[in-house]
């Protein structure tokens, strides 16, 4: 039953990888946005902060590789509405296939279309003055912490996917995932906030992460934050694979 599983999985990541290689437009598309905040925010908005342009690109980097999992999972979403929206569905429920791996093959595709629009992020940054002396377990730390988050929020686009109605809402949804890092500490430090806001910033899944990921690629001691952003990611994750599931069995019953 397992190796049933493997196998279609594999066999229709490989239906959908195949769609994003005929449209690489997609993942330029998702990677241009966060390249453009980049660009905004340090040289904009960066001289007039203490840190400079350089030392800024340093800081921005975690929040703007957030904001790139978030633009990068709503083509899930759409994809997902797409196959729905088609009738690929009802013929896969008539093939000798296991129905989890449809959902399955939809994730690792979004999992592995994101990590090409973060490393296209990364090369921007390092061409914009990013450095970092973290060294190789650093970076693999930073690999888990970004792929744990792409697999949480790409449950719930899945979700997404399968309850919109119009292909409008199946993309929309990632709107407000791609503002939250706006209201954390990605772009600035949360006690310069008012003090609601601030309350929000420093509670919600971002802060964290981001507090995180900084730590690891400017070789400091990580904080009691990583426990809290992996808390996150993991509850996220166990929530949108069983709202998920339920809901495409649901609809497919």
């Amino acid at each position: 039953m397992a190796s049933h599983f493997v196998g279609d999985t594999a066999l229709l990541t490989g239906r959908s990888l195949r769609h994003i290689a005929r449209s690489p437009d997609t993942i330029i598309t998702t990677t241009l946005m966060p390249i453009a905040f980049m660009l905004l925010f340090v040289y904009v908005f960066g001289g007039s902060i203490d840190a400079g342009s350089d030392a800024y690109v340093n800081y921005l980097l975690p929040g703007i590789l957030v904001i790139t999992i978030a633009s990068s999972i709503s083509y899930t979403a759409f994809r997902l509405f797409m196959d729905k929206k088609s009738g690929i569905f009802e013929r896969f429920q008539s093939m000798p296939i296991s129905r989890s791996s449809v959902l399955w093959a939809h994730v690792l595709t979004s999992v592995v279309a994101t990590l090409i629009s973060i490393v296209v992020v990364v090369l921007v940054a390092l061409l914009m003055g990013f450095r970092s002396a973290a060294g190789v377990l650093a970076w693999l730390e930073i690999a888990g912490i970004l792929m744990l988050f792409t697999l949480a929020l790409t449950w719930l686009a899945v979700v997404a996917g399968l309850a919109a109605k119009t292909v409008d809402g199946a993309s929309a949804f990632s709107y407000p995932l791609i503002l939250l890092p706006f209201v954390s500490s990605a772009f600035v430090l949360t006690e310069t906030m008012p003090g609601p806001v601030r309350a929000f910033a420093e509670n919600q899944p971002v802060t964290p992460i981001v507090n995180s990921l900084r730590d690891l690629l400017t070789q400091q001691a990580v904080s009691a934050d990583i426990w809290i952003a992996l808390a996150w990611c993991l509850g996220i994750l166990v929530v949108g694979i069983a709202v998920a599931t339920s809901t495409y069995h649901r609809r497919n019953a």
